[in-house]
């Protein structure tokens, strides 16, 4: 295996060229910013010594041909390989509309970028001596054409074959659906199982039984690292939505230890918004009263419509402070059995130490 390589992570671009943005006074995130963004991240990345770039998916705001095209188009001039998945925005139909690319055609438009089979949505490279990238595709669409995110039996089939080739290698997995819970209760909790892939547990089964350790998702748009046994999945928050971050990954190999170091970069300005991580944070904040009383109401606060009022003001931030990564949640004003569970969503470990491993942290495999 090659000793120490290093490569970004840009995950949920939503690429939206202007014509293409639909005015959606409830979104969370700014597609408005996904093509500057997007050049900021690139110029800084551009400057370094890159071996390849991954993207986890959501590359576009809504599947459209227009801004698929524009983005392979840009990724072509890199300095630097760059391997990609669909993310659930990327494919959300089955079949094309004038607008809209169909499920099946998204490798079609990324065949320099990871894909060689232009009918199979999911791949795998050695790309690197000694390192192979294992890229899944987490959408499918149930019997009433409802997008949902799994895995089919002839993917897992063809993930199993996959692995048990690989002799003496690190695997790098990257799926767009979340595959360990970064949230307490994600799994079961409405608002946060749609983020899970649904056969989770088949594939934590089968990554563990052949010793992978690294996965890397988006999705959820949010900085965090979780774990299970020994398998850590790295989610990176949303180049459009606060803060606006991208990682950079050093991965050192020497006397059979291999190190992963992690560093997170956050945009804080683009033109035409020269502060943008205020104005970002308080976009999601000024939209997050809906959701917030959601969560109050669901279990498993299961508040009152009209207790849960009293407490969704003072949550206005919340949300955006989970998805900045490391987050020290705490409100010493809200009765217990509710200040707790906010707390359970800060970043410390199982005896409730801090362990701020979002955004910069090496891990030892």
């Amino acid at each position: 295996m090659v000793s120490n390589f290093r490569f970004g992570i840009i995950s949920d671009l939503h690429i939206a060229l202007p014509e293409t943005i639909q005015d959606n006074p409830s979104r969370f995130h700014l597609v408005e910013v996904s093509i500057p963004a997007l050049e900021v991240a690139l110029e800084h990345l551009s400057s370094l010594d890159l071996d390849f770039l991954l993207l986890p998916g959501d590359l576009t705001q809504d599947g459209e041909v227009v801004n698929h095209q524009w983005l392979a188009n840009r990724l072509e001039k890199l300095p630097f390989l760059v391997y990609v998945i669909p993310g659930n925005h990327d494919v959300p139909i089955i079949n094309a509309t004038k607008t809209t690319i169909a499920f099946q055609d998204f490798p079609h438009y990324y065949q320099k970028f990871g894909y060689q089979n232009n009918y199979q949505l999911y791949y795998t490279q050695e790309i690197l001596p000694g390192v192979q990238l294992i890229a899944l595709n987490s959408n499918n669409f149930n019997a009433e054409n409802k997008q949902i995110g799994y895995l089919d039996k002839a993917q897992i089939s063809w993930l199993e074959e996959t692995l048990n080739k690989q002799k003496n290698k690190l695997i790098l997995v990257t799926i767009h659906h979340n595959i360990i819970e970064h949230f307490p209760g994600q799994t079961h909790h409405s608002l946060g199982n749609r983020y899970m892939l649904d056969n989770a547990n088949i594939l934590l089964e089968l990554l563990k039984k052949y010793q992978v350790k690294l996965i890397f998702t988006g999705h959820l748009h949010v900085q965090d690292i979780s774990k299970w046994h020994n398998i850590y999945e790295i989610c990176t928050g949303s180049l459009v939505s606060y803060p606006h971050p991208y990682r950079i990954v050093e991965i050192h190999h020497n006397n059979h230890q291999i190190k992963v170091s992690l560093e997170s970069f956050k945009i804080k300005s683009v033109a035409g918004w020269s502060n943008l991580a205020k104005t970002s944070r308080d976009w999601m904040g000024d939209r997050s009263e809906h959701f917030m009383l959601k969560l109050l109401t669901l279990p498993p606060l299961s508040l009152s419509p009209q207790e849960a009022q009293k407490y969704a003001p003072q949550l206005r931030y919340f949300w955006s402070d989970v998805a900045s990564g490391d987050a020290m949640i705490d409100f010493p004003q809200f009765p217990t059995p509710i200040r707790k569970y906010f707390q359970s969503f800060s970043a410390v470990d199982e005896q409730g130490k801090p362990t701020l491993i979002d955004n910069n942290t090496t891990i030892t495999l």
